[in-house]
């Protein structure tokens, strides 16, 4: 009966603990930072929890790459990033975005490489879409971001 009582009381114990949220790993020049999720919603992109905190901020020398690792449950989901950058006169250049990763073909890591050697990155996002998808002002469809995560990008050199 102990026993029973022992089991019992750690399967109700692990079914209250709280469920965390998944955090993207991102690295360059030797460091890396996990960061956590700045906005994380249910599947349909509702009922979102937002944390602006979560931001994380990461040097990275002009031209050089970020490597991102991602865990399982954004590999074999949509997920895509988004990132902006600085030519090499200083002039902001229009955000870009990797292609989109899906379930299909589950991608746990990206290399983010900038478009020129003396490019300055300035901010990455990584998106996860939920199931949600609505049509834009010029007919298309976009899938709605469940989960975002955000890294800054610290460019003192």
């Amino acid at each position: 009966m102990r026993k029973v009582l022992t089991v019992l009381l750690l399967a109700l114990a692990a079914g209250c603990a709280a469920p965390t949220d998944p955090e993207v790993t991102f690295y360059a020049d030797g460091e890396a930072i996990n960061v956590e999720p700045t906005q994380y919603c249910d599947l349909e992109s509702e009922n979102c929890e937002v944390d602006v905190e979560a931001a994380g901020v990461l040097r990275v020398r002009p031209g050089k790459p970020v490597q991102i690792s991602v865990p399982g449950e954004l590999a074999e989901s949509a997920w895509s990033v988004k990132f902006t950058y600085r030519n090499a006169r200083g002039e902001q250049q229009e955000p870009l975005r990797s292609k989109l990763f899906t379930a299909n073909e589950p991608r746990y890591a990206y290399t983010l490489v900038l478009p020129n050697p003396d490019d300055q990155l300035e901010s990455v996002e990584v998106q996860q879409y939920g199931a949600r998808i609505e049509t834009s002002t010029t007919g298309a469809f976009d899938f709605v971001a469940r989960g975002t995560w955000v890294l800054s990008v610290d460019d003192r050199h």
